[in-house]
């Protein structure tokens, strides 16, 4: 039975994945990223994205967890169907232990609009204070929806690099640095 992600949903449950289970999910989490570059998103990859490269970035990802240099949570609908995700890279040189960066907060399109990222973002805060962390860096693309949401989670505009990337169609693209303490 396939879920629609489209149908409204009284919940989603926020949850941190382990090694094994982030393991398991690269072939969802690669889902909602091609969904997400497809739709336009600015999140290091270019359109069209292969699955093998989204395959093998989550892969990566999930490496990561296993060595405990990122925390990865994930927004499930009923019935388990990854919709949401966003990583705590923890791994920070000797000099910087209190921070870490937020990455890769990603929605499927489908489920947007329904409180998700904001719930995202609450797990990644509550995240970081279990991992010890009261300093997080992130940054998104200037004017983008996102800037609304993280300013409405208490983020602090730090400034705006003109160009600092690439939109995944090949037009450049600013990007807004926030941090918060927490």
């Amino acid at each position: 039975m396939t879920t629609d992600i489209r149908a409204p949903s009284p919940a989603v449950t926020i949850r941190r994945l382990g090694a094994r289970e982030a393991a398991a999910s690269v072939p969802a989490l690669a889902d909602v990223l091609i969904d997400c570059v497809q739709g336009g998103a600015s999140v290091s990859f270019m359109w069209p994205l292969p699955r093998d490269k989204a395959l093998a970035f989550w892969s990566g990802v999930a490496d990561g967890v296993a060595r405990n240099e990122r925390v990865l949570l994930v927004a499930e609908a009923p019935g388990g169907h990854i919709v949401g995700t966003v990583q705590l890279a923890t791994a920070m040189p000797d000099n910087q232990p209190h921070r870490a960066d937020v990455a890769k907060m990603l929605v499927h399109r489908q489920a947007r609009r329904r409180g998700i990222a904001q719930q995202l973002m609450a797990a990644v805060d509550d995240a970081a204070r279990a991992e010890g962390k009261t300093v997080l860096l992130l940054d998104t693309v200037t004017g983008g929806d996102a800037e609304r949401l993280y300013e409405r989670a208490g983020w602090q505009r730090v400034g705006v690099v003109p160009d600092y990337a690439l939109m995944p169609d090949g037009a450049f693209c600013g990007t807004t640095f926030f941090c918060k303490r927490i």
